[in-house]
């Protein structure tokens, strides 16, 4: 088994290409190793190694977020962590579905605005998030309330140098020439 690597725009977080799927359908994120040992082996595995401070699932990759520790010192054994786990043939999620069902419950936005919120998921759904997923990483939809989108930073976008400027310059000016009802764009 060949596991490509790639950086990303976040220093701290790097992204793990195993060949195979990963999550056939959503997203998952991980930010501590409770939460890791609760939903998903490989995350909690993960976890184990000294240094490792986040874990995100996507279709056909994975990010790990450091902290305090050097990519030279970390990768090999996140490397070989992967490697075992495809290899085991043990689940990536102990439980189907979980994080990406808690982001759906947690959205929030005023009766009425209900074509505005279907056109900023529309719009998030196949022009943003596609291309933040190239970086290791995911935008979702958390609210909408008096004109300001309220989204949720995952994977490598968590804590990103450049996070800032993807929202501001990028999703917000996309959204607010989209849909004029959008005034700005905030991560939660």
């Amino acid at each position: 088994m060949f596991i490509q690597t790639e950086a990303t725009p976040n220093p701290a977080t790097l992204k793990f290409l195993p060949g195979k799927v990963v999550l056939e359908n959503g997203t998952a994120e991980f930010r501590d190793e409770e939460e890791a040992r609760a939903g998903s082996p490989l995350a909690a595995r993960l976890f184990s190694i000294p240094g490792v401070s986040g874990v995100y699932f996507g279709y056909d990759f994975i990010t790990v977020s450091k902290e305090g520790q050097e990519w030279q010192h970390l990768k090999p054994a996140i490397l070989g962590s992967i490697m075992e786990h495809f290899m085991s043939g043990a689940p990536i999620m102990a439980g189907a579905g979980r994080a990406e069902q808690l982001d759906q419950q947690d959205e929030f936005f005023e009766p009425g605005d209900e074509t505005i919120v279907a056109t900023i998921k529309e719009l998030l759904e196949t022009r943003v998030r596609p291309a933040v997923a190239q970086d290791g990483g995911d935008i979702t939809f958390r609210g909408f309330k008096d004109g300001t989108v309220f989204l949720n930073m995952k994977g490598a976008c968590s804590g990103c140098p450049s996070s800032t400027a993807t929202l501001k310059h990028g999703v917000q000016n996309l959204l607010r020439h989209f849909v004029p009802e959008v005034e700005a764009v905030e991560a939660v």
